[in-house]
């Protein structure tokens, strides 16, 4: 199956599950869910490599780990440690690459950003008296702006971009789930999140470009 064809069928089952949830068996609907996921996992299995086995591993193993936890995110915290297994090999692979410093600009808006998220979403769940939630949360909050820090390194726009809108995908939720409904929730996180996958898994043909130019 040639690439353009994959991206296709990923785009196509995405925009289903993200605008006719309604139309899916209850049965089906996590089923479907995945579906895109896996299709995402084959693009990046089979994306080129040249000189980058190691960042490809780690994004396959990342994204399978995401893959799992949108499964598993009907019983919370064991989803969310899924996920949060999955941003780790992220951080792996983009930290894996240092194709450039990250802007003291950039810097400063993810910690800003951080630290908002971390009072506001932590916060409302602490005074909920939800502990271990609260600090799972904060931990989230932490792993996910590594994330995006890291991506910058790599010097893939795929990667910084799909970084930076899994961060918003997350934030999101997390505001929609413990502070106060959103409109459009899950056309909004679903939207966000499997762009975000699309991209994170196109950014190994990206940086494979990229380490290629730079041995030349």
């Amino acid at each position: 199956m040639s690439k353009k064809i994959l991206i296709t069928f990923i785009i196509l089952f995405g925009l289903y599950y993200v605008f006719f949830l309604s139309h899916i068996a209850e049965s089906l609907i996590l089923i479907f869910k995945i579906i895109p996921m896996l299709l995402i996992i084959i693009l990046a299995a089979t994306s080129k490599n040249l000189g980058i086995k190691k960042y490809q591993l780690l994004i396959v193993t990342g994204l399978v780990f995401c893959m799992v936890g949108d499964y598993t995110l009907q019983w919370f915290l064991i989803g969310l440690t899924s996920f949060l297994i999955g941003h780790i090999f992220y951080i792996l692979a983009f930290s894996s690459t240092n194709e450039r410093q990250v802007p003291a600009w950039a810097k400063i808006v993810l910690l800003v950003y951080g630290a908002s998220m971390a009072v506001w979403i932590a916060g409302t769940v602490f005074s909920s008296g939800e502990v271990v939630l609260g600090i799972a949360v904060i931990a989230y909050i932490s792993v996910i702006l590594t994330m995006g820090w890291t991506a910058i390194r790599t010097g893939s726009t795929f990667a910084t971009i799909g970084a930076l809108l899994f961060i918003s995908s997350d934030s999101y939720l997390a505001i929609n789930k413990f502070v106060m409904p959103l409109p459009c929730s899950h056309e909004i996180i679903m939207l966000t999140y499997y762009s975000a996958q699309i991209l994170i898994a196109l950014s190994i043909s990206q940086y494979s470009e990229i380490r290629s130019k730079v041995l030349q």
